[in-house]
């Protein structure tokens, strides 16, 4: 199929390897104009905060979740490597986090507080069909625009036709939202052993965009 000719009007699926601990949420995002078009607004940016007021709350119990998430099939989540979701308390706390894109700032949010890692891909960057599973050993890929590569080994990851689009560390450059961004597939990588919580953060990061006049729609898992 054309890239182009793919869009969120048909049915986006998404097939899901057998994993004992992967408690995964998806969803489409769809915007009636270019992400450029669509700046973040401060009520949205306002809760890029610590300290904001938020439905859901992170814990070290979801913390050590994850990375148990991610150490199932071999990667090591320390250091460089650790999950999107502790960068971006960190990042928060050091006053290191600006605003980004509409999506993006909205899954920081979301990411932020709730303690779950989120991924956001451009569907029209993405070749489907598109799968989740564990990379195999010797992936490698590129994920910031300076060139910096990652090795997935073992990691977790959506992936499309050509590889890796991203995972709960660092999504590919390849398939990044971008300023003509209209489509977008989005992943909470939530953990069995807090049962609901991706589902409960999908809620929350939908809401707050559909708020931003943001249409979603449910995506389905196989």
């Amino acid at each position: 199929m054309d890239r182009c000719a793919y869009n969120l009007t048909m049915d986006l699926q998404v097939s899901l390897e057998g994993h004992p601990l992967l408690d995964a949420a998806c969803f489409s995002v769809s915007l009636d104009a270019p992400l450029s078009e669509r700046p973040s607004p401060e009520w949205l940016l306002g809760l890029l905060s610590l300290d904001a007021e938020a439905p859901l709350e992170r814990s070290e119990e979801v913390r050590a979740a994850t990375r148990d998430l991610l150490r199932h099939g071999g990667y090591k989540p320390t250091g460089r490597g650790k999950p999107a979701s502790e960068y971006l308390v960190r990042a928060v706390g050091e006053g290191k986090l600006g605003s980004i894109n509409l999506l993006v700032d909205a899954c920081n949010v979301a990411s932020l507080h709730s303690g779950v890692p989120i991924s956001i891909v451009d569907t029209d960057l993405a070749t489907p069909p598109l799968r989740i599973g564990i990379a195999p050993e010797g992936t490698r890929y590129v994920f910031n625009a300076s060139g910096q590569e990652i090795d997935a080994s073992g990691l977790l990851c959506l992936s499309d036709v050509e590889g890796p689009c991203a995972n709960a560390v660092k999504d590919a450059q390849r398939t990044k939202t971008h300023p003509g961004t209209t489509r977008a597939l989005v992943v909470v990588w939530g953990s069995v052993a807090h049962e609901g919580r991706a589902a409960e953060t999908a809620a929350w990061y939908r809401a707050l965009l559909e708020r931003a006049g943001v249409q979603t729609a449910d995506v389905a898992m196989a």
